[in-house]
């Protein structure tokens, strides 16, 4: 019999990753029957009509490979909305693809445009799969560092991490966790970055529609000098309120997607046919329906921060996305994000996000993230328990 050598070491990226937060306070959600306001799926199953147009799509459609790029009713409904929405004027043919949920969109943009060694400018607090992509891609992050209650991006921070070497920036706005909605300043000094330094810019705009107190998304694609060097990434999902069935969409000029179109080929190829078609009938309903999603969810944000604020909580802005924070520095007993969480869990059976958990490094560890999209007795029920919460201002 052969001696058998010790085997290979695994992918060292993959393999020192621990679990992921969103998993850990789930799973102590189940455990301590926790209010779930840390994982951030709305309660409601989303729109009955989109819901029936994909189960008839799956029993009276074609459920065979459909085309690499996505169907062309879901790429055409898509260039007609955000032309509709946000003044983009998108090739269907050429410049918009259909990719299995928002996060392989962004590993095929990762792949697609970053060689070993480049630099890569990431905003921390950030999403938890961009720094993994970013190092798999072969990439060197440059992090730049948020601060509450504002998370301003500013120049000093940007003129101290792009460089020479810099490759692209990636961008998530509205942002996940903080729920802040960049300002138009902020977008211009971004843009105006990336055309100094000759750099890409990869845009998670997820959370597009999911704005409020009157405000109008603005995407960065559509800033001076960007239309050519900018990958803006959509998510059905986001859009319908249905997190489950990761439908992306992809929007580049012709020469980045025909990179883009290759990576996202050995990835997933393709997405559900069924899916697809309901996304288009979805993106063609009436402006109506998009602005009674967005008053919902603000009467939602509203509640809770009421909620909170009535507790004594310290409340951050937010403007955008499913979330609001809350600053413990305004408490003296207060332990750090992650302590507070893991008792809060277990003790108060709510279960929140410690923000700390979205940074790679020098974290911040006095802010929590609680999720919103809620019905109303859960949020109720969630400010109830915290009501025996005691902290000292």
């Amino acid at each position: 019999m052969t001696a058998s050598a010790p085997l290979r070491p695994l992918n060292a990226i993959y393999s020192a990753l621990p679990t992921t937060i969103f998993e850990v306070m789930s799973q102590l959600a189940r455990t301590h029957d926790a209010v779930n306001l840390g994982q951030g799926f709305p309660d409601d199953p989303g729109p009955l009509d989109v819901r029936q147009k994909a189960a008839d799509a799956v029993l009276n459609g074609w459920n065979q490979y459909p085309s690499m790029m996505g169907l062309p009713e879901l790429r055409q409904a898509a260039a007609a909305h955000f032309r509709h929405w946000q003044g983009l004027d998108l090739d269907p043919d050429t410049e918009v693809m259909v990719t299995s949920g928002a996060t392989e969109a962004l590993a095929a943009a990762l792949f697609g445009l970053i060689e070993p060694g480049d630099e890569v400018v990431l905003f921390q607090p950030l999403y938890d799969a961009y720094l993994p992509l970013v190092q798999r891609a072969g990439g060197i992050a440059r992090l730049v560092r948020l601060e509450p209650p504002h998370w301003t991006i500013t120049g000093d921070k940007l003129k101290a991490a792009f460089s020479d070497r810099t490759k692209l920036v990636l961008l998530n706005n509205p942002q996940n966790p903080t729920g802040v909605v960049h300002s138009r300043a902020e977008l211009q000094l971004l843009a105006d970055f990336c055309l100094r330094f000759g750099a890409y810019a990869v845009c998670d705009e997820v959370w597009e529609h999911i704005v409020f107190d009157g405000l109008r998304f603005e995407p960065l694609m559509a800033f001076d000098g960007m239309r050519e060097r900018t990958v803006k990434i959509s998510s059905a999902g986001k859009i319908f309120g249905m997190t489950g069935w990761k439908v992306g969409m992809v929007f580049a000029a012709p020469p980045l997607m025909k990179v883009l179109s290759k990576a996202h080929q050995f990835l997933t190829f393709t997405t559900p046919p069924n899916l697809q078609a309901a996304v288009a009938y979805g993106l063609g309903k009436d402006d109506g329906y998009f602005t009674a999603m967005r008053a919902g969810l603000q009467r939602s944000r509203d509640r809770l921060t009421d909620g909170l604020a009535g507790l004594g909580f310290r409340v951050l802005p937010s403007a955008g996305t499913y979330f609001l924070t809350v600053d413990l520095s305004a408490h003296s007993n207060a332990p750090d994000d992650e302590a507070f969480c893991l008792d809060l869990a277990k003790t108060h059976k709510v279960a929140a996000i410690p923000v700390s958990a979205f940074y790679a490094q020098d974290a911040v560890r006095n802010v929590v993230r609680f999720c919103f999209a809620k019905n109303d007795a859960t949020i109720d029920k969630a400010l109830e328990r915290l009501s025996h919460l005691r902290l000292v201002a």
